[in-house]
């Protein structure tokens, strides 16, 4: 039986990354098998985009990372999904729409580069205040020129909210939940009731 997939995307300092591990342990704790992952990937194709952000710009950057989205889904999403596994992944198309976005691709440019890759049966879109964005990332410091780029978390927070409803548009079920307030173990468990309960079973 195929597993579920999920993604978890959201502006850099927002929590992602760890609310990924943490509805992962959580999943797995509940006796279900998990791949976790991320993307860009860990692939040699992945870390090209990943340590890129600086050398590749526009459309470049935004065919690596498509590229690097089918080659994942090849070499180890959809694998995990025949296995039965459910995959929780960090970053997926919601970003693409978000950042190749804001690098200056059009959207529609961006969507007919990713429409063709898996869609997930729960995309979730973890958004927060601009002010406790800016303190986080204040704390651990820029990941990338994204972050770098002063007025980004602003622009980045209103770009996932349009991005959620394009998806919506799109037919992909999205959970858009406020990490403002919450930690990491309480968002990841939020993400976890919604997608093992019966907001699966017909609310979007």
């Amino acid at each position: 039986m195929a597993g579920e997939f999920f993604t978890i995307d959201g502006p850099g300092g927002v929590g992602k990354s760890t609310v990924t591990a943490a509805v992962a342990l959580e999943l797995r704790t509940i006796g279900v098998a998990v791949c976790q992952t991320r993307e860009p990937s860990d692939t040699p194709l992945g870390l090209l985009a990943r340590n890129g952000t600086d050398t590749y710009r526009g459309m470049a950057m935004a065919c690596l990372i498509a590229a690097d989205r089918y080659a994942h889904l090849d070499e180890e999403i959809r694998p995990a999904l025949a296995r039965g596994e459910t995959v929780v992944c960090d970053r997926y198309i919601a970003s693409s729409l978000v950042l190749q976005v804001l690098d200056g691709v059009n959207v529609d440019v961006v969507w007919e580069l990713n429409r063709h890759a898996d869609m997930p049966d729960v995309a979730v879109i973890l958004n927060a205040r601009t002010d406790v964005i800016e303190t986080r990332l204040t704390s651990r410091g820029a990941h990338s020129r994204y972050e770098r780029d002063p007025g980004s978390t602003a622009r980045e927070c209103a770009a996932f909210r349009e991005a959620a409803t394009f998806l919506m548009a799109a037919g992909v079920r999205v959970l858009q939940l406020d990490a403002s307030n919450e930690g990491p173990a309480a968002v990841a468990s939020a993400v976890v009731a919604a997608v093992r309960g019966p907001w699966m079973k017909g609310n979007s």
